[in-house]
């Protein structure tokens, strides 16, 4: 029973720095940093551009907007469909 345990521990703590991958980034709140660090295929200056087009445009209505950005297409937006989400705006 101790070595299940033990083993069972070690597994779960193996998983922990996977935790972050898959939570949801709401590209309404986001700051560029967090959207840099969940969003595969955009570093900070295409996160940087996500957040001066929301700033100037207002909050997004769907994901697809993201499409306006320069720099992200649908193959992006596909690829992290799964973790983008579109909420209310702080703002």
């Amino acid at each position: 029973m101790y070595l299940l345990r033990r083993a069972l521990l070690i597994f779960i703590c193996g998983l922990l720095p996977f935790a972050g991958v898959f939570a949801s980034v709401d590209i309404n709140t986001a700051s560029a940093e967090e959207m840099a660090k969940a969003i595969s295929g955009v570093g900070i200056q295409k996160a940087t551009l996500i957040v001066k087009y929301r700033e100037q445009h207002g909050a997004f209505k769907n994901i697809e907007q993201l499409a306006r950005i320069k720099g992200i297409g649908s193959k992006t937006i596909e690829r992290n469909r799964d973790v983008l989400s579109v909420g209310e705006s702080k703002n």
